[in-house]
């Protein structure tokens, strides 16, 4: 009978990568010791590896600006629908709710 389908977080498969990368281990062991398949452990330990470089990246983190330039424009999308439901309340004859 197949074991249902796990998640597992972000956190464990860095730390079964760096069990991995230290060497103290099989990966025979490791996969006993974190009950996951070895096929499983060389991927994450490969994608650790790929992206080791860019933890050390100058100019900050490329998601984080894009997710900031996306803040900043919903911001901006906010403020013009404000000022337009301001300008409609006040032509209705309703007080401002800005006060």
């Amino acid at each position: 009978m197949r074991r249902p389908r796990r998640n597992h977080s972000a956190q464990f498969k860095a730390k079964v990568a760096l069990a991995t990368l230290r060497g103290d281990q099989t990966l025979a062991e490791l996969a006993s010791q974190f009950d996951v398949h070895p096929n499983q452990i060389t991927q994450w330990k490969q994608q650790a590896v790929e992206n080791l470089a860019a933890t050390f990246e100058k100019g900050g983190d490329a998601k984080g600006e894009i997710e900031i330039k996306d803040l900043h424009a919903k911001i901006g999308q906010l403020t013009l629908e404000n000022d337009f439901l301001e300008r409609a309340l006040a032509k209705a004859g309703w007080p401002s709710a800005r006060r």
